[in-house]
């Protein structure tokens, strides 16, 4: 990740010195529509603008543009001449996306009298910051993003503007989880007011902003004060205080990056909303099963790092959680993180990474069980029995199967 475009201030006489450094970095060279193609008096705006001074573009940044007029005809024309996606997205404030060689680029015609006007109607004053794109780069902030930026505060630029899009009032909680931004008093309270609109945004765009929310950075600082906000309330089982304790990234000094990323945003997604609210947000399917999983065996957990289940109830955790474990055990002591997680890194551990040490196939060929449920109940079995250790090889394996189906049979 670059170093940020700025320091704990800019004089703004410098302005055009860091329009500059941000258009190098953005550099238009890359994209896929040449600057050529579109108008002179486009200009970039939105989170391209907002982390591109952050130093924390992607390579391949989601470009918004702004247009003064016929988005949805240019939009149209680029995704034909570079042979791209052409999608509508609102046609009545004439917005459009293309999607070209994996960049994504929204085209907007500009609303008001000029480009102020636009600006103004934004959201948050951070994502209201707009570079100009030919000649000499110039950044426009009308509403005092870049001193927002500096500060690392979130401030709406008014609660209007907010209602207009009710997702804006989760977003910006997003925004605070990616970025460490501390969130402006009077933004808070229009938040919390009208936290009860958030219902009218679309369940899909809402799922898109907590699945980013959850994978942001600094989630830990930002869920509680969802809580206190009273977004999710509508989407949780019961209304229930939410600490910093809940979340994790202090518990997981043991785990890798990787084991990270597969525990944080999942055991925050569990905890924050219920079964029923992750499936009204129409979360996919894979990631409701995951988290309802994840609640079942957070549940059975009496505290002792599941020391009182049988060895049954030992495996299924296994084979259920298998890929997931790390986020089950972040409240685990450091000791049986430690063990848990050694375990778990050795893909050769017949517990941790359960699996019969004979296929169906053989066992019908070499003894002779047939399809059906005997043959289910004795892979079962194979996978017990291998799981904790009571089969050396496969040689064992099979004798040990052949003598199960020999003692099932004189019960038949």
């Amino acid at each position: 990740m670059s170093k940020p475009l700025h320091s704990q201030s800019i004089p703004k006489g410098d302005q055009n010195i860091l329009a500059q450094k941000l258009f190098k970095r953005i550099n238009p060279d890359r994209w896929p529509v040449p600057l050529k193609d579109l108008p002179n008096e486009t200009v970039l705006v939105g989170g391209t603008v907002r982390d591109g001074l952050l130093g924390k573009l992607n390579i391949k940044p989601d470009l918004d543009l702004i247009i003064p007029k016929q988005a949805t005809e240019l939009a149209k024309e680029l995704a034909k001449k570079q042979e791209g996606n052409f999608i509508i997205l609102d046609s009545t404030r004439d917005i459009a996306r293309v999607i070209i060689k994996g960049w994504s680029i929204d085209l907007a015609s500009q609303i008001g009298n000029n480009l102020e006007d636009d600006l103004y109607r934004r959201d948050f004053r951070i994502n209201a910051i707009a570079l100009t794109l030919h000649e000499q780069p110039k950044l426009i902030d009308p509403t005092g993003g870049l001193k927002d930026l500096l500060g690392n505060t979130l401030v709406a630029i008014n609660e209007k503007n907010l209602l207009l899009d009710p997702l804006r009032l989760i977003r910006g909680l997003r925004l605070m989880a990616e970025h460490n931004l501390t969130l402006d008093k009077q933004t808070k309270e229009w938040i919390h007011k009208n936290n009860k609109l958030l219902k009218q945004a679309a369940p899909e765009r809402i799922c898109a902003e907590i699945e980013k929310m959850v994978h942001g950075k600094y989630a830990d600082k930002i869920l509680p004060l969802i809580q206190e906000l009273e977004l999710l309330e509508h989407w949780q089982e019961t209304t229930r205080n939410i600490n910093k304790k809940d979340f994790y990234n202090e518990r997981t000094k043991t785990f890798s990056e990787h084991e990270r990323k597969i525990a944080l945003p999942l055991a925050r997604l569990t905890n924050i909303l219920s079964d029923k609210g992750l499936q009204e947000l129409r979360f996919s399917k894979r990631q409701q099963e995951r988290c309802k999983k994840l609640r079942y065996w957070k549940q059975k957990n009496k505290g002792n790092a599941f020391k009182s289940l049988n060895e049954k109830e030992r495996l299924k955790l296994h084979q259920e959680l298998e890929k997931d474990l790390p986020a089950l055990i972040i409240e685990f002591s450091l000791t049986e993180q430690t063990r848990w997680l050694e375990r778990w890194r050795n893909q050769q551990d017949p517990l941790f990474h359960p699996s019969s040490p004979i296929d169906g196939n053989t066992l019908q060929d070499c003894i002779g069980v047939p399809q059906g449920p005997l043959l289910g109940e004795l892979i079962s079995r194979l996978n017990l029995e291998n799981a904790f250790g009571r089969l050396e090889n496969q040689e064992d394996a099979i004798r040990w199967a052949r003598y199960w189906w020999e003692h099932k049979q004189t019960l038949l």
